[in-house]
């Protein structure tokens, strides 16, 4: 053979070589499962992450997402007092790795539209309807935890796991929404009114406290007055006004001259 027609085969079996081994070489990567299809028929092997190898043209692989995903879904339901809800729920969940072979086979790529959103929407009505608005307000914790136990039982039917459920977004009807403002705005009067009488009573009560201290005090003071006190009292005023006397008589037009007796309190 000639060297010119040695290198030509060589080339063309490398080449042949290189096309059947790129293909047959797949990279799973991480946070994916393979799922391995033997003529197009889905086969229970689910690879992991890392290199495989398979079979040119008898085998592909489809990968699939495994980790942890979000949706978030509308759903419009009805209390159990028939007020229409309107509530923006958020699902994080993901495919059982080992189950990605079944969910590809049976549901395929859109389990998103497929699945999740029809069963958040039932489930959000189904949790709703057992609850009063007042009380999907003043539950809300309440009403997400059933919420997030239902779509666990619900979706793993589909080997789909929940991982947490978030109520974004949770809105009334604006007639009700605005009964609710007006309740709390008579709430908050009736309580500001109750202060206030309070308030007064109070206030009410301490001018009759006072009142009576003052009263009280003036029965003592009434009870401390005797003949000797009211005659110590007048001999005090005349011992001052003696006091403050400069010896000259006053001048009096048209009246008598008051007279002191001094010597009555010279103690001669």
């Amino acid at each position: 053979m000639p060297p010119k027609l040695g290198w030509i085969k060589f080339a063309a079996i490398a080449v042949v070589a290189f096309v059947i081994l790129s293909g047959a070489l797949v990279i799973v990567g991480p946070g994916q499962r393979g799922v391995l299809l033997n003529f197009g028929a889905v086969s229970p092997n689910v690879w992991d992450e890392g290199l495989h190898f398979k079979v040119p043209v008898y085998q592909e692989v489809q990968k699939m997402d495994v980790r942890v995903q979000k949706e978030v879904t509308e759903a419009a339901a009805a209390s159990k007092d028939l007020q229409d809800t309107h509530s923006t729920i958020a699902v994080n969940f993901n495919i059982i790795p080992e189950k990605a072979s079944w969910v590809f086979q049976h549901i395929g790529l859109g389990y998103k539209a497929r699945v999740v959103d029809p069963v958040t929407q039932e489930v959000v009505k189904a949790v709703t309807a057992k609850y009063t608005a007042l009380e999907l307000i003043t539950m809300r914790e309440k009403v997400r935890t059933e919420l997030k136990e239902m779509l666990k039982d619900r979706l793993l039917a589909y080997n789909i796991a929940v991982v947490d459920v978030s109520i974004v977004d949770f809105k009334f009807s604006a007639q009700f929404t605005q009964a609710i403002e007006n309740k709390q705005t008579a709430e908050q009067m009736a309580l500001k009114a109750q202060r206030d009488l309070e308030r007064i009573k109070i206030e009410a009560q301490q001018k009759v406290a006072q009142a009576q201290a003052e009263a009280e005090a003036l029965r003592l003071q009434r009870q401390n007055v005797t003949p000797e006190l009211i005659e110590l009292r007048r001999i005090e005023a005349i011992q001052e006004a003696i006091r403050k006397w400069n010896g000259v008589m006053p001048s009096v037009t048209g009246g008598a001259v008051p007279f002191i007796d001094t010597k009555s309190y010279s103690g001669k």
